[in-house]
């Protein structure tokens, strides 16, 4: 942990979170971990098999990670419950945030999760999900969302984030700055969501809010197009609602991610994308399959951090979190 990154080469690989295939210490985590020195990785059903395979996988990372020289590693899973959990039984299984009716439910969920997680050695997860579903919208995350209005969202939400993080667990609140009132799915589509800043702040951003102030470790940004904010580019590539509205504007100083790049939602290419997040501000590229694009990417940050100083010097405040975040919840 005391090893200071200095080149950019090593500056290029903590921004970027890579999913892998496979469930052991193979040689494509090798490299990820010791030639691109990924923040971190991320587990899917592929990745999982027993709770003791787990548990010998995140080990083996970390422990590679150190014989290299280098930061402990992010592990970081969607374990929402309900239609998205990636640990299945034995691990416990929760109906969901639709099934959350109270502070203690919400706790009880986040406490066994926690406890759960940290046994088998992940240490980030992604969740809560954050978006609000107004009534009368069928939309993409009903079966995902706390049900109820903004204060009951924040009230459940918050109480996910600060029994996760008592417990060691990074909580990362997602999709800002909301995605609830959306009907098509990122994972396949484009959504254009033409809503404008005031009903986002007085409603949909109101979580996030919550959520900042309870010191969420990490904040998600959406793939949604919101054109009265940002014509041009989706939250997660925009530097008008990474930088300008969740930074300066919300003030949040913690880690800032994108959802996964292979998404559909994504139309632009690898390299595009880059130019964007660095320009925006958000810390981390989320890459969740094996292929061309983890390469490209890093190959991207290198040449970026090298030609643009401004870039170079945002990206060292990126590095500046990513070890804070690495020095409390995993140092030790």
């Amino acid at each position: 942990m005391d090893k200071a990154i200095i080149s950019k080469k090593e500056m290029a690989g903590q921004r970027l979170m890579l999913g892998f295939d496979g469930i052991d210490l193979n040689d494509d985590l090798k490299y990820i971990i010791a030639e691109i020195n990924a923040c971190g990785i991320i587990l899917f059903k592929r990745n999982i098999q027993t709770p003791e395979q787990v548990a010998f996988l995140c080990d083996a990372c970390q422990n590679y990670a150190k014989s290299c020289g280098i930061p402990p590693l992010f592990i970081g899973v969607d374990q929402e419950g309900g239609t998205v959990a990636r640990l299945k039984e034995p691990f416990t299984l929760f109906k969901g945030n639709p099934f959350i009716e109270s502070v203690q439910d919400a706790r009880d969920f986040a406490a066994i999760t926690a406890t759960e997680l940290k046994q088998v050695g992940i240490n980030m997860n992604f969740a809560p999900v954050l978006d609000i579903v107004p009534a009368g919208v069928d939309s993409i995350m009903k079966d995902r969302v706390f049900k109820g209005d903004a204060k009951t969202v924040s009230r459940f939400g918050t109480e996910v984030i600060q029994t996760l993080q008592m417990n060691g667990i990074m909580a990362v609140a997602k999709h800002f700055p909301g995605i609830g009132r959306t009907i098509k799915d990122s994972h396949f589509h484009l959504p254009v969501l033409d809503i404008d800043i005031e009903t986002l702040k007085r409603s949909d951003m109101v979580p996030f809010v919550a959520a900042k102030s309870k010191e969420v470790s990490g904040i998600m940004m959406s793939h949604i197009l919101y054109p009265k904010l940002d014509r041009h580019w989706q939250a997660s590539l925009s530097p008008l609602i990474g930088n300008d509205l969740l930074r300066s504007q919300m003030g949040y100083d913690g880690l800032v991610m994108t959802d996964d790049l292979d998404m559909k939602a994504i139309e632009h290419d690898m390299k595009t994308c880059i130019r964007q997040i660095l320009k925006a501000g958000i810390d981390m590229a989320l890459i969740c399959h094996k292929g061309p694009d983890i390469d490209v990417a890093w190959q991207e940050i290198i040449k970026l951090l090298n030609e643009d100083e401004q870039l170079y010097l945002k990206g060292q405040k990126s590095i500046e979190r990513i070890l804070r975040y690495k020095k409390k919840y995993l140092q030790g």
